[in-house]
């Protein structure tokens, strides 16, 4: 299967970004770095999140789906511990039934993949060498003009592995390009690994192991990865990368303040769960030991756990009550012995 639309897609965007950067006159070669390149890359990462942030919204809604199962996938586990086959069918049938996807959680990620192997493709072609200078919408111009794009001197085409005949193809500084590139795969790693532990910090670990193994993929697996395979993506990747990093953490952190996971919405709830119970002893107390009227129970007003009604009467009316056929007492006089002692 050819990939060449994804190619010309991403090398449109790119070049479009770098138009409007040039035509507002953004300084070229300021601090060894050519802004109008590394501009286009930044907002090339803007436009693709901007069009992936409807996955982005599904994304949260599955793992708040996933969040809310966790009592029932931790029953589940309780009832078929030791027999995992079951265990993995029953839990396949609750999401079905509950339409929730545990691989939702990755889906945007996977979406970005073209778009990183596009921009990769693109970014390799970028050599003086090259012939084939007008492929995927590049003008000639265009295509020299970014072969000389640098970042601190370093040329974005290059990276960290680069041989001694690539680097001498491009006229950088083999020093140069190992110190740039190193301190952005770095960069890389870090951002990797802090936009998997702000999710997981603040939804927590899953209790499905499925999930769980997936949490540690992306939080350890993944940045570790990065520090064999970041050698071989060009510096304009990395720029990619780390943008596209960035903008990930300030996503889920406006995500996280505005719809809040079950358990931080809930902490307050779970907060008041102890005091209630002082105030259910109190009301027991009210009710072993009457309360006289009129007295306040606090500084500002009366109590409310003394100041509740007893669950049984202090005194019991039905005692007291006259039996059938037997005379009315007048409570002025007093009651009348029953029957006079015999002299």
């Amino acid at each position: 299967m050819s990939l060449d639309w994804i190619y010309t897609a991403i090398s449109w965007i790119l070049l479009r970004w770098h138009d409007l950067w040039d035509a507002i006159g953004i300084p070229d070669n300021f601090l060894g770095t050519s802004w109008d390149w590394v501009l286009a890359i930044v907002f090339l990462v803007v436009t693709v999140r901007v069009i992936l942030f409807p996955v982005f919204v599904k994304q949260i809604k599955s793992q708040r789906a996933m969040q809310a199962l966790q009592p029932k996938v931790k029953a589940l586990q309780e009832k078929h511990k030791g027999d995992r086959e079951t265990l993995q069918k029953e839990m396949m049938e609750l999401y079905k039934t509950e339409k929730a996807n545990p691989l939702m959680g990755c889906l945007p990620m996977f979406l970005q993949i073209p778009v990183f192997l596009g921009l990769f493709h693109t970014l390799r072609r970028l050599n003086p060498g090259n012939t084939q200078t007008t492929l995927y919408g590049w003008t000639d111009a265009e295509f020299k003009d970014a072969t000389h794009a640098t970042l601190f001197n370093a040329p974005l085409a290059s990276k960290f592995g680069s041989t001694a005949q690539e680097l001498a193809a491009l006229g950088a500084n083999s020093v140069t390009v190992k110190v740039v590139a190193g301190i952005l795969v770095l960069i890389m790693m870090t951002t990797t690994y802090a936009t998997s532990r702000q999710m997981i910090l603040k939804t927590g670990w899953a209790e499905d192991p499925q999930q769980k193994m997936i949490q540690r993929l992306m939080l350890y697996g993944i940045p570790l990865s990065l520090l064999v395979s970041g050698s071989l993506f060009p510096i304009g990747v990395i720029i990619y990368w780390v943008t596209n990093n960035l903008f990930t953490l300030a996503q889920q952190q406006w995500v996280l303040r505005k719809f809040p996971p079950p358990q931080m919405a809930g902490k307050s709830g779970s907060s008041a769960k102890p005091s209630s119970a002082p105030a259910k002893k109190a009301t027991g107390a009210a009710a072993k030991s009457p309360v006289q009227p009129g007295r306040s129970g606090g500084l500002f007003g009366r109590n409310k756990a003394q100041a509740a009604e007893p669950e049984t009467p202090v005194v019991d009316t039905k005692s007291l009550a006259p039996r059938p056929g037997a005379k009315p007492v007048n409570p002025k006089k007093g009651a009348r012995p029953a029957s006079k002692p015999k002299g």
